[in-house]
């Protein structure tokens, strides 16, 4: 085949948008485009799974990023929130019976907020409510009448007790130390010196008429507590029933705006009861320099520690709600998610109480949808392993991480329990939707819904439109200069590069908008209103210069000699073979020279790469794939005796991958046949056992990066670049290779199988096998059977040893 049949037209190595063709003028003409394009697949999907109701649809978006996944998820789901209905409010209140376990009140959306407001006036009016009923003169009244009639009671029984002694003689008067008696004569005390002048027989009965006193007194003093008990009864009645007065008009008053909410209704009573059980708190202090804990977390004489416990801490607020909420969490940390429960320093100590309670994004998130980066969650210590028990007991519970680990042991708070009904949507790369797919067998079960995103788009005249509108949409937003119609087909001409292939564009849009920024920095460099094509191509260019260091560098080193590759010439068993290194955001292509070597043995093909470990498995599939071919299509009726080695020279890393097999195998051949190949053509492409040529990945690049190497060297007008046909649909070669091609200084060839490379690498016809079963003199597979045919040979007198007839002295020699 001649070797203008295998070049390619220039009119396919770079197929351009036509600018013309986009029917605008700049990109003020277009519309905005607000939705995402070419994501069918993922928008149904999504749109799916957010309509099942049922446990364990969440949804995992998958794609890589910078193609719109946020975009697509924010759009869907508000589209949906917004018709779903506001979910309730929660608010966490003091539990009466046991205060380390809050209550959780479910409220309908803004009653919530309207419920922590009423508490609080309603505690702000009984502060001054319940004091200024204690201070009435009906109260001070009251209990007057209760510490008078204590005191009567008392009075009458001293009063009884001194008639009793004063009946014998006896007088009962008051010391310092209490009660006592001692003998009276005519209503007087009588002094010690008259009591000692009375007989003896008068003082013994005076004397036990006193201790018979003295036990009236004590059974008269053990009547005193009751009485004083008796008393505090009545006073804490005469309190409750002020204190219900004060308060319960207030209570009622709020029970009738709850009373549909039974256990709101409930809630409050409990406050009633507690209020008028411990009315104290709300009356003055007796040590008013004590400081009491405020009700921001602080310390505030004003406020009790114990008023707060009849307030409302407000966690789910969806006052302001027009649908389901759709929140998005960027740090999702275990507190983040499913809130916490925060300490105050209090004389030394940390104190906590409900109020202090805080929700998390679950908590927001709950009734609607929560968005999460599959990967900040995967790394937050217990956010993953605590989502998933979440998400299965389909209940959401505050507690701390040390809480979750077992870690603590000290008293905290236990909050009930909120139901959950939320959708989560976890976006995340297609790598770790698959590990997640293999390693976590729980990850099926709550993950039902994968939504894929399209990495790349059909590329017609409804797509360039479509891609032109978000272009300018974007250009608007973020008020750069208007694209003209050229500036936007350079841009597209960019996605289709991105994409690998020429007749699809790269959704990556976040790319292309980025590329429009730094065109119109460009731009506005030149002092333009419109940004044109060549702006858009020098913000290409800049690109590869910024990050460009290291590959011209290597192309430096080429040209200096230290790294061996010739663009002129011809040698044996010798080839160009070409791969793509990937560094940072710069793919570009590097020029390997391949060498093979080849003699009579039976070690067939020996992969120098795969013996030092440095070949990687695909590309020693390549090499077995290699002697398939070689077994297959020589010598079918006698073994293989050959030894050939073949290495990528001067390569010090890693090789993987079968692109070069293509090269290899004609470096081989070469090798065997004596054939010399061309040096000024470099090779791409793998092959399979029948000599067929295979489609592989970079070839732009690869094409590239052989040009830029003969460029330093001088331009001869017959170098090029060989490329599997299967790959033609995929070229979008830089600017100056498709200008150098057209004027004849460069050339790219396509083959479709081994034959063609060999016709073109050699100048010599490959040759087919005849009717008889032989190739054809002189050409390139006649040689290379030929040579294996001396090889087997030789190897069969080899093994057969000296001939028996012939003399000793000829054998031994």
């Amino acid at each position: 085949m001649d070797a203008a049949d295998l070049k390619i037209s220039t009119d396919l190595l770079r197929r351009t948008t036509d600018p013309d063709a986009l029917g605008f003028g700049t990109t003020d003409d277009l519309q905005d485009m607000d939705e995402v394009i070419a994501q069918d697949r993922a928008i149904e999907a999504v749109q799916f799974g957010v309509g099942m109701r049922a446990p364990g649809y969440n949804i995992f978006v998958l794609g890589p990023t910078g193609h719109g996944r946020r975009r697509i998820v924010s759009r869907l789901l508000a589209e949906a929130a917004g018709k779903r209905p506001p979910p309730p409010d929660w608010c966490y209140v003091h539990n009466f019976d046991d205060p380390h376990r809050p209550k959780a009140l479910k409220l309908p959306p803004g009653r919530g907020a309207r419920l922590k407001a009423d508490m609080d006036t309603a505690i702000e009016e009984l502060k001054a409510a319940i004091p200024g009923a204690f201070e009435s003169d009906d109260y001070g009244a009251r209990r007057r009448a209760i510490d008078e009639e204590l005191q009567q009671a008392q009075q009458a029984l001293f009063q009884q007790i001194g008639q009793e002694a004063e009946a014998k003689g006896i007088a009962l008067v008051r010391t310092p130390m209490g009660f006592a008696f001692a003998p009276a004569k005519d209503g007087e005390v009588m002094t010690p010196e008259a009591f000692r002048q009375l007989p003896e027989d008068e003082q013994k009965r005076i004397q036990a008429e006193i201790q018979h006193m003295q036990g009236r007194m004590q059974e008269v003093m053990a009547r005193a507590p009751a009485l004083e008990k008796e008393h505090r009864a009545k006073v804490r009645e005469l309190d409750r029933e002020v204190t219900r007065f004060a308060v319960g008009h207030l209570i009622d008053e709020l029970q009738r705006g709850y009373a549909d909410l039974p256990e709101v209704h409930a809630h409050l009573e409990a406050v009633e009861a507690d209020i008028v059980e411990n009315a104290s708190q709300f009356l003055p202090q007796q040590n008013p320099m004590m400081p009491q804990m405020g009700a921001d977390g602080g310390f505030d004489g004003a406020e009790r520690a114990v008023h707060r416990r009849y307030k409302a801490n407000l966690v789910v607020d969806n006052s302001q709600s027009a649908g389901a909420p759709v929140v998005a969490e960027d740090h999702p940390t275990h507190p983040n998610l499913f809130g916490r429960i925060e300490h105050i320093a209090q004389f030394g100590a940390l104190a906590t109480d409900f109020n202090l309670i805080v929700g998390g994004a679950l908590h927001r998130a709950n009734g609607g949808f929560l968005v999460l980066d599959a990967r900040h969650v995967l790394t937050q210590p217990m956010a993953w392993e605590e989502l998933k028990r979440t998400l299965r007991a389909r209940e959401l519970r505050v507690e701390s991480l040390y809480q979750a680990l077992g870690m603590i042991s000290t008293v905290t708070l236990e909050p009930a329990p909120i139901p959950l009904d939320v959708k989560i949507v976890l976006v995340g790369d297609r790598m770790l939707y698959y590990m997640l797919s293999a390693y976590d067998p729980e990850f099926g079960e709550l993950f039902k819904i994968a939504a894929d995103i399209e990495d790349e788009a059909k590329r017609d005249a409804r797509s360039a439109v479509d891609f032109a509108r978000v272009l300018a949409t974007a250009a608007r937003a973020d008020g750069l200069r208007p694209f003209g119609a050229a500036a936007v087909a350079r841009v597209l001409d960019h996605a289709v590069r991105r994409a690998g292939d020429a007749e699809r564009l790269s959704t990556q849009m976040g790319d292309l908008v980025d590329l429009a920024r730094e065109a119109d920095r460009f731009a506005e460099e030149a002092g333009a209103a419109v940004v044109a094509a060549s702006h858009v191509k020098a913000a290409e260019e800049a690109r590869i210069r910024r990050v460009g260091r290291l590959r011209d560098r290597l192309y430096e080193r080429i040209a200096q000699d230290v790294v061996l590759i010739d663009v002129e010439g011809s040698a044996v068993g010798q080839m160009n073979g070409l791969s793509v290194l990937q560094i940072g955001e710069l793919s570009f292509g590097q020029p390997s020279r391949i060498t093979a070597r080849v003699r009579m043995g039976r070690g067939g093909v020996l992969d120098v790469e795969r013996e030092a470990k440095l070949g990687g498995p695909l590309h020693t599939k390549g090499m077995m794939i290699l002697q398939g071919f070689l077994a297959q299509n020589y010598l079918p009726d006698r073994p293989l005796t050959l030894s050939a080695s073949l290495v990528f020279e001067q390569s010090y890393g890693g090789v993987d991958g079968d692109s070069a097999s293509m090269a290899e195998l004609c470096a081989l051949l070469s090798a065997i046949a004596g054939l010399p190949l061309r040096q000024d053509l470099a090779m791409t492409g793998s092959v399979n056992q029948h000599g067929a040529s295979q489609a592989i990945g970079g070839v732009n690049e690869k094409i590239e990066g052989f040009f830029d190497v003969c460029r330093t060297s001088g331009l001869t007008g017959s170098q090029g670049v060989v490329i599997p046909h299967a790959n033609v649909r995929h070229l979008m070669l830089r600017d100056d290779v498709t200008e150098a091609a057209a004027a004849g200084r460069f050339h790219v060839y396509a083959v479709r199988t081994v034959d063609d490379a060999l016709a073109l690498l050699t100048g010599t016809e490959p040759g087919a096998r005849g009717a008889d079963g032989a190739f054809p003199e002189r050409c390139v597979h006649r040689m290379v059977e030929d040579r294996l045919a001396a090889f087997a040979e030789a190897a069969r007198k080899f093994g057969a040893g000296p001939d028996k007839d012939m003399p000793a002295k000829e054998a031994q020699s």
